[in-house]
């Protein structure tokens, strides 16, 4: 079962960390991942940009609305995601506490089962 984990922090504090606060959490959390990397459990890991970078489409009563920033207004946003391929939900509940232990801060990380409905071809 393919398992998305989907990571939450205030991310006025992870986009003010400096370049060596960044690199010490990134080599905390890809020895977490290399395991199942080298498992071929690992799927697509990504970070997304600030919420001031998005961009929202919400659906409207004649045409979408177009409109800058993230649909809802939270404390915690979705800063990334981790696409696993685990037995069971224990095992992403497992790997999701090895996360929550080395990334610094209020992160939390949401779990729900993935369906890849189409897989594409994009590599970056």
């Amino acid at each position: 079962m393919l398992y998305a984990i989907l990571c939450y922090a205030h991310e006025e504090t992870v986009f003010a960390w400096s370049k060596e606060e960044e690199a010490a959490v990134m080599e905390k959390l890809y020895a977490v991942q290399e395991p199942l990397a080298k498992a071929g459990k690992l799927g697509p890991v990504g970070r997304l940009m600030p919420t001031t970078a998005a961009t929202t489409v919400r659906k409207g009563k004649d045409e979408a609305l177009v409109i800058d920033g993230p649909f809802a207004e939270t404390k915690e946003a979705l800063l990334g995601f981790y696409v696993v391929d685990f037995d069971t939900l224990d095992e992403a509940v497992a790997f999701s506490k090895q996360l929550s232990a080395v990334n610094p801060g209020s992160t939390s990380y949401e779990i729900r089962p993935f369906y890849v409905f189409r897989p594409g071809d994009a590599a970056s």
